[in-house]
């Protein structure tokens, strides 16, 4: 499964460029206040509100999987490197509203086709392949900054004024991505085909209902906290290299997590992994608001992989349990459209808002006790996965 490997590293070292300092750009470089920079943010699930099942259902439909991943992914590549020449707050959210018409699309399709291409390979089939999309993300946010001082160090004051090289690098990744469109999978379960109309049977699924609705609530308490980080970084003092150095924290107990997510799902199961991680991550921001020692927000970082892995991993496997295979597309687009989309839209709006009224520890606090609430009745909210 080398191409699949080499696809989620490739795609995901072009996302560790641009999703962790694209924010410290829209507020320092690009000028935008802290509301502009949430709804800029916001637009990427926006948009993906519409795209993620528009493509998803195209893949289902013409069982073009893989050829589907290729185009969102240079449709993605092209989109990334024309942000790199816009300007202003009408400019960006435009920019990235083209940007989300195709990336958004990526991750669930990707999905989609690995989880066809691994089908009766074991349980551990899956972490082993989309744990390399986490190696690239730890390598490009620990080697970005490097990078960028070695050719534009930062100004006295903290300000970088080479940042604005994250769209054409994030770019060329997503290109190389693309690029390996001829070795991806093509036959057997990647190329099912859904019937005309089908994909209506999921809005009449109950553990699909409750599996949308509670990662709504999981993405609505954690994404905005996720996404305005490094506003939060930044308020305790930090800079583009303390921003750096977190994400390296958040990534270190990720990649073991997902290489044993196979033994996760037999432990706990989906459900218990997806209750885990909203809890973790409600335990996360809580923390991080309460606290000014930096320290302490290091090590809370760590429990950023117990948040992927249940809430970004548990939830796609628990969906790949309970829909029909030739449906996979169109259900993982849907699970981004609301969780992601929804839930990302809202989140993302209410942090920027509530940080320019309150400052970065109100939001903070907030997704900190829904998460743990939230996180807590996962056994009330979702049945036991079942295969319909």
């Amino acid at each position: 499964m080398f191409p699949l490997s080499a696809f989620w590293f490739l795609y995901f070292t072009g996302l560790g460029i641009f999703f962790p300092y694209l924010t410290l750009y829209l507020r320092e470089n690009a000028g935008l206040s802290g509301t502009e920079v949430g709804v800029v943010l916001a637009m990427m699930p926006l948009v993906g509100i519409v795209a993620q099942p528009f493509w998803g259902q195209v893949a289902d439909r013409t069982g073009a999987r893989r050829t589907v991943l290729a185009v969102v992914t240079l449709g993605g590549a092209l989109a990334c490197a024309g942000l790199g020449w816009v300007h202003g707050f009408v400019g960006f959210a435009l920019g990235t509203a083209l940007l989300a018409s195709f990336a958004t699309a990526v991750v669930p399709v990707c999905l989609s086709v690995t989880f066809a291409a691994l089908r009766g390979r074991g349980p551990h089939a899956f972490g082993r392949v989309r744990v390399w999309g986490t190696i690239g993300y730890l390598l490009a946010v620990a080697g970005y900054p490097w990078l960028l001082h070695r050719f534009a160090p930062p100004r006295p004051d903290g300000f970088e004024p080479g940042l604005a090289s994250l769209f054409p690098l994030t770019a060329a990744c997503m290109l190389a991505a693309a690029a390996l469109w001829p070795w991806l999978p093509r036959g057997g379960a990647a190329a099912l085909r859904a019937a005309r109309g089908e994909w209506r049977a999921l809005l009449h699924a109950a553990p699909l209902r409750r599996l949308l609705l509670y990662s709504f609530g999981g993405y609505l308490f954690l994404q905005g906290p996720t996404g305005l980080f490094p506003l939060f970084v930044r308020a305790r003092g930090g800079d583009l290299d303390t921003v750096g150095r977190m994400w390296v924290v958040m990534l270190l107990l990720e990649i073991p997590l997902i290489l044993l997510a196979g033994a996760g799902l037999r432990r706990f199961g989906a459900r218990g992994l997806l209750g885990i991680g909203v809890l973790a991550g409600g335990v996360r921001w809580l923390g991080c608001g309460l606290s000014d020692d930096m320290l302490v927000i290091y090590a809370l970082q760590l429990l950023h992989g117990v948040v992927v892995t249940g809430l970004l991993i548990g939830g796609p496997l628990y969906l790949e349990q309970i829909v029909p295979e030739e449906l996979r597309s169109t259900a993982q687009g849907l699970l981004a459209t609301v969780g992601v989309g929804l839930g990302g839209i809202l989140s993302n709006t209410l942090t920027g808002a509530l940080i320019d009224a309150f400052g970065v520890d109100l939001p903070m606090l907030i997704g900190g006790i829904g998460g743990i609430a939230l996180g807590c009745a996962v056994p009330w909210i979702l049945p036991a996965a079942e295969k319909t």
